[in-house]
């Protein structure tokens, strides 16, 4: 009984996991654009550089070039891709297609070679409408004739069909795992030939290749997973061209809005480094400013202190002068009085003219002016006539000493004057 519930319970564990699994692969594959995985452009660059089918079949499976990076079977090992040709009268039907099972394939794109009664051959690669949607074409321009168009109207020729099939390939050929798309897109700008230039077009030139193709088709993959189909997977676009187109435009639009975002951001930051900038010179303009009242004070401060300074001084200078004018005028009438009393004295006796001159001598501005005074009067005696003379002469003399400042003078002029009047 353990033995039935433990193997019921690792087969219920068997069934979930696969189912996990199938539900996995089933969500990958609905997810991925399939579109992304093989370019049609490299195709036909590769087509005008081979010699013959058979070279441009070795060309799409070179495990060298990688052209293809289609994983339709989910086995995460590149599809081989055959090629299979039709033809009729002047046109040739080439069809490209990915092996993914035993007889089970699946049409990924077709090549259109016509030739017109002028021997102008035209070349289109147009996808298949599972894959790449409807009217998705692509017209190579060769800058040179391609070698295989001369194998085309041989007389002898015979419809190209690939002896390779599941399980069996050819001996340059081994299997790589699918790349990511963007390193697949960069790989296959490397491989186009940039000499030819590929222009799109959405109509098919061929009316003939087209009843061809509808007799020859294969899709397998379509009829597996019909939901897969690219109508479904973009339901906006057509074709893969409006889609590759609608992802430029929001590449375009992204980058813009970032170049946006950035500049504003440059522009905010340039702002605020500009209001700080503002900011620091208005501050240090304030400053200035300030510092320019604070001397301007200080040098009116200054001015004022030398003012008052200058003022406070001449007031010094001229209370000095007004003092000294005062004592000078005392001294004078001190003098002319001492000098009446010593006359009057000298007229009375000699003894007290002696007496005096000895008073005199004790004092060094009485013995200054009273040597030549008792010298005058000693003459006077002798000559009374030549007294005066003498003594103006003398206060003369006592005037300059006193000349120092106009005011004294005055004085002294003034006092001597008052003297002679009274001698």
């Amino acid at each position: 009984m353990k033995t039935k519930l433990l193997l019921f319970s690792v087969i219920t564990t068997l069934l979930v996991t696969t189912t996990q699994a199938q539900d996995r692969t089933s969500v990958n594959a609905m997810n991925s654009e399939i579109s992304d995985n093989l370019d049609l452009r490299a195709i036909a660059s590769i087509f005008g550089d081979s010699r013959d089918l058979d070279d441009f079949e070795r060309r799409l499976n070179d495990p060298k070039a990688q052209i293809s990076n289609l994983d339709l079977n989910n086995d995460n090992q590149v599809d081989y891709l055959r090629v299979v040709e039709s033809v009729e009268s002047n046109t040739h039907l080439i069809v490209v297609q990915a092996v993914l099972d035993r007889d089970v394939y699946q049409d990924v794109a077709t090549i259109d070679v016509e030739r017109d009664r002028n021997n102008n051959v035209q070349v289109q690669v147009i996808g298949d409408v599972f894959m790449y949607g409807d009217n998705y074409i692509y017209e190579p321009v060769y800058y040179t004739t391609p070698v295989i168009y001369a194998s085309f109207w041989r007389p002898s020729y015979r419809a190209y069909t690939s002896r390779w099939n599941w399980g069996y390939y050819p001996s340059y050929y081994y299997t790589w795992n699918p790349f990511p798309v963007f390193r697949y897109r960069n790989n296959i700008s490397i491989c186009l030939n940039s000499y030819n230039s590929y222009n799109y077009v959405n109509l098919r030139r061929s009316n003939r290749a087209v009843v061809l193709y509808n007799s020859r088709r294969s899709n397998g993959y379509e009829r597996l997973y019909p939901d897969y189909a690219f109508s479904r997977r973009n339901v906006a676009v057509s074709n893969r061209y409006e889609l590759e187109q609608r992802r430029t435009s929001s590449r375009v639009e992204t980058s813009a809005g970032r170049r946006t975002s950035d500049s504003n951001n440059r522009s905010a930051t340039d702002n605020t480094r500009g209001s700080r900038t503002a900011q620091t010179s208005n501050s240090g303009r304030y400053e200035s400013q300030g510092r320019t009242r604070s001397e301007n004070a200080t040098n009116s401060n200054r001015i004022a202190t030398r003012t008052e300074n200058n003022r406070y001084s001449t007031r010094t200078s001229g209370e000095t002068t007004t003092a000294n004018g005062r004592s000078d005028r005392s001294y004078s009438q001190n003098r002319g009085t001492t000098t009446t009393e010593r006359e009057s004295q000298r007229s009375e006796s000699p003894r007290a003219n002696s007496s005096g001159r000895s008073n005199s001598e004790n004092s060094l501005p009485s013995r200054r002016e009273s040597t030549p005074r008792d010298y005058s009067q000693n003459r006077s005696s002798s000559a009374p006539q030549t007294a005066p003379q003498r003594q103006e002469s003398s206060s003369r003399g006592n005037s300059g000493r006193g000349s120092e400042t106009r005011s004294n003078s005055n004085q002294r002029g003034s006092s001597e004057r008052s003297e002679n009047r009274r001698s």
